[in-house]
């Protein structure tokens, strides 16, 4: 997989976390301590988040970090 599809595959699964714990892109920017700005810029791959970042979301979804990463 390249960097690129990684970062797609991210993006694309916090929204669908994010949606599916019914929050909006403020809610979680806010549970998170990230900028509104810097989360939609993830959820549609112009920023490439870091683990720190990940941990954030991760935290504010309630979820372990490894469901970011699991693509199936």
């Amino acid at each position: 997989m390249e960097e690129k599809q990684l970062y797609q595959y991210i993006g694309k699964k916090i929204k669908f976390l994010r949606e599916q714990k019914g929050l909006t892109q403020e809610k979680l920017a806010e549970l998170s301590g990230i900028s509104l700005d810097y989360l939609g810029k993830i959820e549609v791959c112009i920023n490439k988040p870091g683990l720190k970042s990940l941990f954030k979301i991760a935290n504010a979804l309630n979820i372990p970090i490894k469901a970011i990463f699991d693509f199936d």
